[in-house]
């Protein structure tokens, strides 16, 4: 009834009432709310009764009808498409792909557990883990040594990421014990040779506690095991190829180790994300005398390595685009090519400035996740526990166009 009292419709009063108030109370992620307000700003504005047929998607299959009698709204609304596109949510056609993966995975994880090892029997199902367990032992090395990397790269003061490797090193450790340690015993109990209080013999056969059951039955099945997901950094991976991204990130300290810092660090090998760029933003503030809270990451993008590294920040690689691709020629984003759902992004020099000097410009706002699933326990900072940090991207386009894309980035793919 206040609405009448205008002279003209109040649009933001409305789109703010619905969005942030009603709607938007019940949206606790900044990004989520973000997108709810991008897609309302469509239905709530005054093209909507300016125009005639006014598209709320570009094929112009949905529109708001003109002005007319009952029957002609339900005949309108019967010739609707029957499949909704996601264009009607603003979404590139690809995202039918990606859900049709989503449905298949889950299909398969479905038929995988309850299928179990497979239909050799319990022989051969034992054969199969005792291999399978054996192979990534052989695979998987020892822990750091914490006392010798403590020593050769010691604790500086302008130096913070002697701290990020060390502490890496630590974090690592302990899914290394957890998954030499459980392999371990689970070729014992296949051999029968682990204490009474992990295995019962009864009447001549072997039974293993639960816990190494259910690591197992995850071999067989090709999954991660519960034990190790309690351990290990956010994954999403099947068990092989979460092994060959094990052993990478591994690498990646050992190679740091054994021949010093990287001049490009691959952002999305550190198992505690956060305490690299922290550290990353602690060596420009120290080198400055500047309070950390008044600094923030400026991004370039660079085509080609560079031949030298940046006295300030750090160089970055690794990190993928989803919903949209880097296009090299314009330096920027663009639409994605069918049936092409992952870019990978080019180089990036994460460049500390202070904040109130940044200048965002033309640039679309997009969050950095750990994985596809886009979602975590929502931690103290009120962002997700998957979330790393926003990038401004380049672009030519509207940022509320990549917002109903649901473009973000990722720092690894589900294969």
């Amino acid at each position: 009834m206040f609405i009448n009292e205008y002279e003209s419709v109040p649009y933001a009063a409305l789109a703010y009432l619905t969005g942030e108030c009603n709607y938007g109370g019940r949206v606790t992620e900044d990004w989520d709310r973000r997108t709810l307000n991008t897609i309302l700003a469509d239905f709530c504005n005054p093209r909507l009764v300016a125009e005639t047929k006014y598209r709320l998607s570009p094929s112009g299959d949905y529109y708001v009808p003109n002005k007319i009698n009952y029957d002609d709204y339900v005949e309108y609304i019967k010739n609707l498409p029957t499949t909704q596109r996601p264009e009607v949510f603003g979404m590139h056609d690809n995202v039918d792909i990606s859900r049709e993966l989503a449905e298949t995975r889950l299909l398969f994880d479905s038929v995988l557990t309850i299928q179990g090892g497979g239909a050799g029997g319990a022989g051969a199902n034992i054969d199969a883990a005792f291999g399978i367990a054996s192979d990534i032992l052989d695979k998987v090395p020892e822990v750091f040594d914490l006392e010798a990397a403590g020593a050769k790269f010691p604790v500086a003061y302008n130096e913070s990421m002697n701290t990020v490797l060390v502490q890496e090193m630590e974090r690592f450790n302990r899914l290394i014990s957890v998954i030499r340690t459980t392999l371990k015993n689970l070729k014992k109990a296949v051999k029968g040779l682990v204490v009474m209080s992990v295995l019962l013999t009864v009447q001549g056969l072997v039974v293993m506690s639960p816990d190494l059951e259910a690591v197992a039955q995850s071999l067989l099945v090709g999954k991660v095991p519960a034990l190790w997901a309690k351990a290990s950094y956010l994954s999403r991976k099947p068990l092989g190829s979460y092994i060959n991204d094990l052993l990478d990130r591994l690498n990646l300290l050992q190679t740091w180790y054994d021949h010093g810092k990287p001049r490009i660090f691959w952002l999305s090998g550190f198992y505690f994300t956060h305490a690299f760029l922290t550290g990353a933003m602690q060596n420009f503030a120290r080198k400055y005398v500047l309070p950390i809270d008044r600094l923030t990451f400026d991004f370039v993008y660079l085509a080609a390595e560079p031949a030298q590294t940046p006295d300030d920040g750090v160089l970055i690689n690794g990190l993928f685009l989803d919903g949209a691709r880097w296009d090299y020629d314009t330096g920027g984003l663009a639409e994605q090519l069918p049936k092409v759902l992952y870019y990978p992004l080019p180089i990036v020099w994460l460049k500390p400035v202070q904040k109130d000097q940044l200048e965002v410009g033309a640039r679309y706002l997009s969050p950095l996740y750990k994985t596809s699933e886009r979602r975590g326990t929502l931690s103290t900072t009120g962002h997700s526990t998957n979330f790393v940090l926003p990038f401004l991207l380049p672009t030519e386009r509207p940022a509320q166009h990549w917002v109903k894309r649901g473009t973000a980035l990722l720092c690894q793919l589900d294969d």
